[in-house]
């Protein structure tokens, strides 16, 4: 039975998200009204995911992020942005946090967005683990236009980076944020050919169209072409369309916190967060994200990642 505590000092707001996730089957859903009472509530009772506000007294998103990270490493943290919390949203991310939904678009998004790190991360913690003795290896996948064939693989390279341990619990949970980011983009925006524009007016009709796309021509001859390369000192996923691409140069700088609540920055700023490098081609149809691979020394054990 799934847990989650939500973090809001707006009443109206928590009460929001609390109500939303309390439609999903068997889920338990804790409240705290600010970062400083989150912690604890997080001693009482620990649950699988925290969901919280940026903008808080006492203990703001932010500093709660740190604060967990640091006391209850296997817990990934949702963010919940607004306007003025966007600078301290990319912060959280690039210090641990495993995504974010905007505020403007909780009741559409926040459901999926928790199911899909929640599932990522209680997958990631069952799984058994090779000793980091991987020398190399590579592996090559073709895909339709198939959604659960892309959620599927999406699932195989996040539990394949934490069966061979080329990185921390944390940091294969981000890693399979990212590489699931890229794969809908290669299959929304690049072979369906679908503007995020779209999903930020109807959500509904997003996924209608892209319902419709995939069943016709000439994007259901389209195929998603996806490798991962290891050696020694990284890990190399390279996602490839065969839609008509775009021109790298025009992408917003999803670092910039300007940029954070636009409809196209939310998954480049995920991958750049989270990877270590980000490379488009220069026609904008495949993506280079590279991961540096951690040393033996600074893995969890076994019994920390599955406990």
């Amino acid at each position: 039975m799934p847990t989650v505590l939500v973090v809001d000092d707006s009443l109206l707001d928590r009460s929001l998200a609390v109500g939303l996730l309390e439609k999903l089957p068997d889920y338990t859903v804790f409240q705290a009204v600010d970062g400083r009472d989150a912690l604890e509530q997080l001693e009482l009772h620990l649950p699988d995911l925290v969901l919280t506000d940026m903008l808080m007294p006492h203990l703001d998103g932010l500093q709660l992020v740190a604060e967990v990270r640091e006391q209850y490493p296997l817990v990934p943290i949702i963010l919940m942005t607004s306007g003025g919390s966007e600078e301290l949203a990319v912060q959280a991310l690039q210090q641990g946090a495993a995504s974010y939904v905007s505020k403007r678009t909780l009741v559409a998004d926040l459901v999926e967005t928790v199911d899909r790190v929640l599932t990522g991360s209680l997958q990631v913690r069952g799984r058994a683990r090779l000793a980091n003795r991987l020398s190399s290896y590579h592996v090559e996948f073709q895909l339709e236009n198939d959604l659960s064939l892309i959620m599927a693989l999406s699932g195989f390279l996040r539990e394949e980076a934490q069966r061979l341990r080329l990185f921390t619990h944390a940091e294969c949970l981000r890693v399979g944020v990212a590489l699931e980011e890229a794969l809908l983009n290669a299959y929304y925006h690049g072979n369906l050919e679908i503007s995020s524009e779209i999903r930020e007016t109807d959500h509904n009709a997003y996924h209608r169209l892209a319902m419709e796309r995939s069943g016709q021509l000439p994007y259901s001859d389209r195929r998603i072409t996806v490798s991962l390369s290891i050696d020694r000192q990284q890990a190399v996923y390279q996602i490839a369309d065969e839609g008509p691409g775009f021109d790298p140069s025009t992408l917003p700088d999803p670092t910039d916190p300007a940029n954070l609540d636009r409809p196209c920055g939310r998954g480049l700023l995920l991958m750049r967060t989270f990877m270590t490098t980000m490379e488009y081609n220069p026609t904008g149809n495949s993506v280079r994200l590279t991961k540096l691979r951690n040393s033996e020394s600074e893995l969890l054990d076994d019994d920390q990642v599955d406990g």
